[in-house]
């Protein structure tokens, strides 16, 4: 299959993503899975840990200032579907304006991250990463506030893993993931325009619709 930046997104607004198996395996292929994971905009779950770690963590965070090196933070493990070819596709993407990503910055180091594609107000997570204890689980606070803020309707995490299962993600039928994405990708988000709120703003917004 010859993969185009134009092809990735046709996939995701009909419900299908693309993956390889390894980083060095050419070949890549199509995934609609049969329970498809989500994030509940209003049910995200921020722990006594986790809301002290916003607290007192003093990371900063960024929209869209290191796209490429959080792919790359993503791919950096012992296994990874990010082959070059979706790199390269990912990155014309973001340049098109389509994909964006969520840094977590401790200083000059670009410690935990998070990136996905938005079609409408639909935002489809491709993969995070962390380098700093509990770095993941901040960024997604962020994605979720910044989901929120910015009037998207579908946060799309393709499977629900444990990890984003104590977030408060959810599992449900590909019939109503698609449901649910046919109505989002036909209404106006704006990912770039919320400001990057404080910690304090984060857990309030969160406390008063969880």
């Amino acid at each position: 299959m010859t993969l185009t930046p134009e092809l990735l997104l046709r996939g995701y607004t009909i419900g299908i993503f693309p993956m390889a198996e390894h980083r060095d395996d050419a070949e890549i292929f199509w995934v609609d899975p049969k329970r498809r994971g989500i994030m509940p905009l209003d049910g995200f779950h921020i722990s006594r840990t986790l809301r002290r770690r916003l607290l007192r963590c003093g990371f900063t965070i960024c929209i869209d200032t290191a796209f490429a090196a959080v792919v790359d933070g993503c791919a950096d493990r012992a296994e990874t579907w990010i082959n070059a070819e979706i790199r390269r596709h990912y990155i014309a993407l973001y340049e098109a304006g389509y994909a964006h990503s969520l840094e977590v910055w401790d200083g000059a180091d670009l410690v935990g991250g998070v990136y996905g594609v938005t079609v409408g107000a639909a935002f489809f997570g491709e993969s995070m990463f962390s380098r700093r204890t509990d770095a993941s689980k901040i960024a997604l606070a962020y994605l979720v506030d910044r989901l929120r803020q910015a009037g998207f309707q579908l946060f799309d995490t393709q499977f629900l893993t444990e990890h984003l299962a104590s977030l408060g993600a959810v599992e449900i039928p590909r019939g109503d993931y698609h449901e649910r994405l046919d109505q989002a990708i036909g209404q106006p988000a704006n990912f770039s325009g919320p400001p990057v709120p404080s910690a304090q703003d984060v857990i309030q917004r969160n406390t008063q619709t969880s």
